[in-house]
């Protein structure tokens, strides 16, 4: 997976990290020697000092380095990572992979109401998702735990749309998950978080469809907290 310095994570690297998260790294800057880090990776001190550099470059790590020694602090793209790895195993040893987000309703751009609309998504909406979507999204901003929780949306398989193209334009892919949408008034399914491969949103922010409007259905209004229970 290229990071944004262009170097390439390995399982290694991800291997240090994990153990630097298990320090408490992941909560607070930690104290960490090379010494100490390689005896338990079975490594050289060089190695460990090059695994930490390659951490930092990647983004995944901070490091203030100072006389006494050097403080380590897990970033929180560094935390997506450890969570996307957490994904993969429960993908391995959990039968029943699910993820539960906790988001608050709000007002969208209304992008959500012209790009659903689309004929060549709205054909494959109806024929994979089995329901013709209504016309807009439940926009929702996610809790900051939500936020490092959703990189576990990656174990599970979507529904995936194909992109395609017209006269004027290419339009990307997008993926669907399946989900049940729960807020004071009841549970609603059936409804897809919807992830676009190209968007302008931030990881905080979630689109759902339904074949309803779901801020009628739920008597939703900006402010109200829902869970998103996303399962395969």
């Amino acid at each position: 997976m290229a990071e944004s310095s262009g170097r390439v994570v390995g399982r290694d690297e991800l291997a240090t990290l994990k153990l630097l998260a298990l320090d408490g790294a992941m909560d607070e800057p930690t104290k960490v020697s090379c010494a100490d880090l390689a005896a338990r990776l079975d490594a050289s001190n060089q190695t460990a000092s090059r695994r930490l550099q390659r951490l930092e470059d990647a983004d995944f790590l901070d490091r203030d380095i100072g006389g006494d020694g050097q403080e380590v602090r897990i970033t929180a793209a560094g935390e997506r990572r450890l969570q996307s790895e957490y994904a993969d195993y429960r993908r391995i040893f959990e039968s029943d992979a699910s993820v539960h987000l906790n988001g608050i309703v709000t007002s969208g751009m209304g992008e959500g109401r012209h790009y659903i609309t689309l004929p060549g998504y709205m054909e494959q909406f109806i024929e994979r998702l089995d329901y013709e979507p209504f016309a807009g999204t439940l926009n929702l901003e996610l809790t900051e735990e939500s936020v490092r929780k959703r990189a576990r949306l990656g174990a599970l398989e979507p529904v995936t749309i194909e992109g395609w193209e017209d006269d004027e334009r290419t339009y990307g892919p997008a993926y669907c998950y399946p989900v049940s949408i729960e807020s004071g008034d009841g549970e609603y399914e059936p409804a897809h978080v919807i992830a676009p491969e190209r968007t302008h949103h931030g990881e905080e922010q979630l689109e759902v469809i339904a074949p309803e409007k779901l801020r009628d259905v739920l008597e939703l209004e900006d402010g109200d907290e829902v869970i998103v229970h996303v399962s395969e």
